[in-house]
């Protein structure tokens, strides 16, 4: 499991001297689920971001940005097209978005 979310999770966590035991009830989990999602060894929800970036005074953005990076590479880390078919996800991406508009 990629880790980039819960590396960062864990530097604002620390950079407001806020302990696991805090931080944890807050999101309704206990101290050692929060320390395997710091560590990567269990995903966060998805639902859960928001609540993490108001406790942690940190940007949504950058959380689910994080977040959807971990997820796209644990799924393509193992294939040998990984870049390439990232590539077309992205090209497909803007396509769309720019048929929205």
């Amino acid at each position: 499991m990629a880790n980039q979310f819960g590396v960062r999770i864990r530097q604002l966590r620390e950079q407001q001297n806020l302990l696991l035991r805090q931080v944890a009830p807050l999101l309704k989990m206990d101290t050692p689920m929060l320390s395997k999602i710091e560590r990567g060894e269990r995903p966060v929800k998805r639902e859960q971001i928001p609540v993490l970036s108001e406790i942690l005074k940190a940007d949504k953005n950058e959380l689910l940005t994080l977040w959807l990076a971990d997820q796209i590479y644990d799924v393509v880390k193992d294939e040998k097209l990984a870049n390439e078919a990232m590539q077309v996800a992205e090209k497909t991406i803007n396509l769309k978005k720019r048929n929205k508009k």
